[in-house]
C-alpha cells in the first residue's frame, strides 16, 4: 500500500474545521460565498481521509485480536476475517484519497465543443465522421447532456465533411477529453464488389466550453464577415446573410457558424468556439514542456496522433494508446459502451498522475 501525506492530510482536516468554524460565525456574505465554496471542495476529501483513518484503526484493532486469540481458534478465525475485509476497504479508501489529492483540471466541469472531420478515404471518411458524431450524440443523451449542432457541410455520398457541436452538461469535458485525435475505420463499403477492406479515418477535436473571463480577446484583433448561409434549410440560406466567419487575426484562427437565421446568436455562437480554440492552443503551449516530462500520453491530446481502429469485419474496437480492444463495435458506436473505453482511459490516465504525484511527494493540491 502506498504511504500517504499525513502530514498534508493532517493540514486539510485542520483546514476544514477552521472553515467550519469560521462559517458557524456568521461572517460577511462575500466571505461566506468564498468559504462555503471552499468547505464544500475540502468536504468529500476530509470524509475520505475520516472514513480511512476510521478504518486503519479498526484493522489494527482486529489485527491484534487474531494474535491475541490464538488460543481460541474460531475467536482468531473470526477476528482474521475481520481483518481480510477491512484489508480491503483501507485500500479501497487509500485510493479515494490518494485520487481526491490529484490536481484537478480546472475545466473537468464544463460541457464542451465538439469537431468531427472527415480525413483520408473520401466518401467512406465522411460517411465514418457521421458515425462518430452520431456516437457522441447518444453517449450525450445517455449522460443526460444537450447537443446543440453550430455548423456543419455534409459529404456527398452522407455523413459529414465537417460538423462542430456544443455538448452542454456537467462533467462532459472530463468524460471526452481523451477523445481528441485521429479515428481509423477498416470497413467494406456498401459499393466495393469485391469485398476488399477500405481504410479510412476522421479526426477529432474536443474542446472545453470557455468563458469570457477564462481568455481575454482584444476585439481590435478580430476581422468579422458576414455571409449566406449555405447548404439545407430551405429558401431562407439564400437570401439573408447571417453567416458569420471570425478571425482572430494575430493567431490565424478561424471560425464559421451559419447554423441559426439571426446573425445575433451565429456571431456569439462563433466567439465561443473561438475562445475555446484560443483558450486550447494558450494551454497547449503552456503545458507542452511539462507533458514531454511526464509523458502522460493518454492525455496528450495530440490531434494527428492515431488513437482508436473501428474494424467492422472483426466487429473490434482498439485504443492504441492503452492498447485495449473490445469486441463491441456495434455497441460502442450505438454510444451505449463507449463508456467503457472512457473509463479505461480515465483509470489509465489517473494511475500516470498518481505516479508521478509519489514519485514526486506529493507537492501542494
Amino acid at each position: 500500500m502506498t504511504t500517504l501525506p499525513d502530514a498534508r492530510l493532517d493540514q486539510l482536516l485542520a483546514r476544514h474545521a477552521e472553515i467550519e468554524h469560521a462559517l458557524s460565525g456568521s461572517p460577511e456574505a462575500e466571505t461566506y460565498v468564498r468559504l462555503s465554496r471552499e468547505f464544500a471542495d475540502l468536504s468529500p476529501l476530509v470524509d475520505s481521509v475520516k472514513a480511512l483513518r476510521r478504518a486503519e484503526r479498526q484493522l489494527s484493532e482486529a489485527r491484534a485480536l487474531a494474535t491475541d486469540a490464538r488460543g481460541d481458534r474460531e475467536m482468531a478465525a473470526l477476528a482474521q476475517e475481520e481483518a481480510d475485509t477491512l484489508e480491503e476497504e483501507v485500500e479501497a479508501l487509500s485510493r479515494a484519497v490518494r485520487l481526491a489529492l490529484l490536481p484537478k483540471d480546472a475545466m473537468d466541469e464544463r460541457g464542451v465543443i465538439l469537431e468531427v472531420r472527415a480525413g483520408t478515404g473520401g466518401d467512406e471518411a465522411a460517411l465514418f465522421a457521421g458515425d462518430l458524431f452520431r456516437m457522441y450524440e447518444r453517449f450525450a443523451a445517455l449522460n443526460g447532456w444537450s447537443v446543440e449542432v453550430l455548423s456543419l457541410t455534409e459529404g456527398a455520398a452522407g455523413g459529414f465533411r465537417e460538423i462542430v457541436a456544443a455538448l452542454h452538461g456537467n462533467g462532459a469535458y472530463a468524460r471526452l477529453k481523451f477523445e481528441s485525435g485521429v479515428h481509423r475505420v477498416q470497413r467494406v463499403p456498401d459499393t466495393e464488389a469485391s469485398g476488399r477492406i477500405h481504410t479510412s479515418a476522421a479526426t477529432v477535436a474536443v474542446l472545453p466550453e470557455v468563458e469570457e473571463v477564462d481568455v481575454d480577446i482584444n476585439e481590435n484583433d478580430l476581422r468579422i464577415d458576414v455571409f449566406r448561409a449555405s447548404g439545407a434549410g430551405g429558401q431562407h440560406v439564400n437570401k439573408t446573410e447571417s453567416a458569420v466567419r471570425i478571425t482572430h487575426i494575430p493567431t490565424g484562427t478561424v471560425v464559421a457558424v451559419q447554423d441559426e437565421r439571426s446573425q445575433h446568436k451565429n456571431k456569439a455562437r462563433a466567439m465561443g468556439m473561438l475562445r475555446a480554440k484560443i483558450y486550447e492552443a494558450e494551454r497547449e503551449k503552456r503545458d507542452s514542456a511539462r507533458a514531454s516530462e511526464r509523458k502522460v500520453q493518454v492525455g496528450s491530446g495530440d490531434r494527428s496522433e492515431r488513437i482508436r481502429t473501428y474494424n467492422f469485419p472483426q466487429a473490434r474496437v482498439t485504443d492504441h494508446r492503452i492498447g485495449l480492444t473490445l469486441h463491441k463495435l456495434p455497441e460502442i458506436l450505438a454510444g451505449d459502451a463507449l463508456g467503457e473505453l472512457v473509463d479505461a482511459l480515465t483509470t489509465e490516465y489517473q494511475a500516470a498522475l498518481l505516479a508521478e504525484a509519489e514519485s514526486s511527494g506529493w507537492g501542494e493540491r
